[in-house]
């Protein structure tokens, strides 16, 4: 599709990524990521959580303002990294309701979006709304080897031996939308299987509590093993 396309379907996400306060505050809060030893959470990861927000909504059935108000979330999500790492969902959702105030985006858009961002985080999120639902999945099922910040391999923790053990990752509703699988190839040479389970079972969980608000059912697929 051609970006001017996208740019009338989604008008509200298109303003807001073009918005520098909001670049700005994306971009900083991963240099804080970073320099706190967290994997990627800037651009790249925003972008892909955008487009499996997309995908996931899109492949429902929802309409274009509700994928317009999931791609601004998405993209605005982890603002909050800049205030602290620990809730950051609320802190970044208050930062998003003055960005998008600002802007003067009408309260009801401005509500569901900040709902999302406030509830994505697995410490307390919960799935209050179909948009809501789309950011946590898309969110959760980011890992991928690109996310590793750190250069030095000895120096790796368990969140980056996980992430860079990842070498494939993808997000797939089935065909009769009566299921979502997140399905990763692992290479165990740099990360247990057993390991991906210790940091990211909460938010495999709250992955399929996401995906039972949408009517569907997760399976969690490694090295070609169902494990959920």
């Amino acid at each position: 599709m051609k970006k001017e396309d996208n740019n009338k379907r989604f008008p509200l996400y298109y303003q807001v990524k073009h918005f520098e306060d909001a670049r700005t505050y994306v971009m900083c809060q991963n240099q804080a990521m970073k320099a706190l030893g967290f994997t990627e959470h800037g651009l790249a990861h925003v972008g892909i959580v955008g487009e499996r927000s997309r995908y996931i909504l899109e492949t429902l059935g929802d309409d274009d303002h509700t994928v317009d108000l999931a791609l601004t979330a998405a993209y605005l999500h982890d603002i909050g990294n800049i205030v602290n790492r620990s809730e950051h969902s609320q802190s970044g959702a208050l930062m998003a309701f003055h960005l998008l105030n600002d802007l003067n985006v009408p309260a009801p858009d401005i509500a569901q979006i900040i709902c999302a961002i406030g509830n994505h985080d697995e410490g307390n999120g919960v799935p209050v709304s179909r948009i809501s639902a789309a950011l946590i999945l898309a969110d959760k099922s980011d890992v991928r080897r690109s996310r590793v910040q750190q250069e030095n391999k000895n120096q790796f923790d368990i969140h980056d031996r996980v992430n860079f053990s990842a070498t494939d990752s993808e997000m797939k509703i089935n065909k009769d939308h009566s299921g979502i699988k997140l399905k990763l190839h692992i290479d165990t040479r740099y990360g247990e299987i057993g390991e991906y389970f210790e940091i990211f079972m909460d938010r495999m969980l709250l992955c399929k509590r996401a995906a039972n608000y949408l009517g569907l059912k997760f399976h969690l697929i490694i090295n070609e093993t169902s494990l959920m």
